[in-house]
């Protein structure tokens, strides 16, 4: 919502670049709570944060219990880039992780969401299996390294930065500090 509209406010372009946050889940999935387990975090303000935060944006977001490795779900994603009608599968995945709380660690749900915005299943299936887009996402990462990114989401316009679920105006005023002509 917030990126949309500043694409309608300035003449800038978005790219992706993909994260490795907590990469260590593994394929099953790894509980919330042992996530949080010694980091003085309070599962409950967190939920309530982020779902604030959510509803703010006009975003469904429910409670998850488990977090997922989203290596693979990156790796499609980069895939479904490259295909027509393709970006519809990034809020897809959204959906499917935050809303549903679907392991997107999971290959075959990983296709079945791939399929559910008209990308083809086994087009999906093949990408996965064969890891065709692993280098692509490793060079996302090592970027996000080189940038100095340690959460997500984090915005980068020219060589300025903000970290974290942002007002719209924190965000105008990165684009402008960077730059970005405003649309007539």
């Amino acid at each position: 919502m917030r990126i949309e509209k500043l694409k309608q406010t300035f003449e800038i372009d978005t790219v992706l670049v993909h994260f490795p946050l907590h990469p260590e889940t593994p394929a099953e999935g790894r509980p919330l709570a042992e996530l949080y387990a010694g980091r003085n975090v309070d599962p409950e303000a967190m939920y309530l944060r982020m779902k604030g935060l959510m509803d703010a944006e006009g975003l469904p977001y429910g409670r998850r219990t488990h977090t997922y490795n989203s290596r693979l779900a990156q790796e499609l994603g980069k895939w479904a880039d490259t295909q027509r009608g393709g970006g519809a599968l990034h809020d897809a995945l959204y959906k499917a992780y935050f809303v549903d709380a679907r392991n997107i660690g999971d290959a075959e749900i990983l296709v079945d969401v791939a399929q559910s915005v008209g990308l083809s299943a086994e087009h999906a299936r093949q990408v996965l299996s064969e890891r065709r887009f692993k280098e692509p996402v490793d060079a996302d990462w090592a970027k996000s390294r080189q940038w100095g990114v340690t959460g997500v989401p984090t915005f980068v316009a020219a060589r300025y930065g903000v970290v974290g679920a942002q007002p719209y105006e924190v965000l105008e005023q990165l684009v402008d500090k960077a730059g970005a002509r405003r649309r007539r």
